[in-house]
């Protein structure tokens, strides 16, 4: 076979899903590989059995639990795995975590042709390291499918070796394909909620959260949020859980 697609974590699974869908219907045969970097059941396997995935030909299960080994880790199972396959000619990833750092330098030690999904995301934040992972991945690629035409114009600019196409968003074809599924969901999830109002929010970025002061300053923006107003005890419990977090 010579197209191998890899995924890593949720987001990957859920945005190349429309792609492998694709090679299904085209009747392209191709590896599937998951590096394990998302492990668990709730953070992996439910995704590929609700998009009706097919079950990866590889998985890996993950010994290193720091960054750097842990790509160095994957970069080795990649390599065995492609080796038994006999070296596909064209590799699929998507994203910018460390799966696909990986999978985009194991891909080019082994001349096998990177094709790179939402290439050309910039956020010029150098504390991300999803940051430091896409603009690696962008200048090992052969294929860069961009999603935007600005994706686009930060790829010329930074005169990226390979070829640069305007594909839209893989999101985009996720949503049109599972809308009826995800509607199911969600009438499921809004059944078991006790508010007729409620807010959702989540800060689990690193620099969101382990700077006390920005972590401040987004409790007092949720202090003044109309809606957190009608609740009696969120601004309490807001600051409370600043509180907590900075002493820890």
């Amino acid at each position: 076979m010579s197209i191998v697609v890899v995924v890593g974590t949720r987001p990957e699974i859920i945005k190349m899903a429309p792609v492998v869908k694709e090679l299904e219907k085209r009747g392209i045969d191709f590896i599937f590989i998951h590096t394990g970097q998302h492990y668990d059941y709730e953070m992996s396997k439910i995704f590929l059995e609700e998009l009706g995935l097919p079950k990866p030909n590889e998985s890996f299960v993950l010994e290193n639990s720091n960054p750097a080994a842990r790509i160095g880790e994957m970069m080795i199972k990649l390599e065995k795995a492609l080796e038994r396959y006999r070296k596909p000619k064209i590799m699929l990833i998507q994203g910018d975590t460390n799966s696909m750092l990986a999978a985009g330098l194991t891909a080019l030690k082994l001349g096998i042709r990177v094709g790179h999904v939402e290439a050309g995301l910039r956020s010029y934040d150098w504390r991300m390291p999803e940051e430091h992972n896409r603009r690696m991945i962008d200048h090992v690629s052969h294929y860069l499918f961009s999603p935007t035409e600005i994706a686009k114009k930060n790829l010329l600019e930074e005169n990226v070796w390979g070829e640069v196409f305007v594909t839209g968003n893989t999101v985009i074809d996720a949503v049109d394909i599972y809308f009826n599924k995800v509607k199911e969901v969600e009438d499921k999830v809004l059944q078991q909620l006790r508010f007729e109002e409620y807010v959702l929010v989540t800060f689990h970025r690193a620099e969101n959260v382990d700077n006390p002061q920005v972590l401040r300053d987004f409790v007092r923006i949720l202090k003044k949020m109309s809606i957190t107003n009608s609740f009696p005890h969120t601004s309490k419990d807001c600051e409370e859980i600043a509180r907590i977090w900075v002493m820890e």
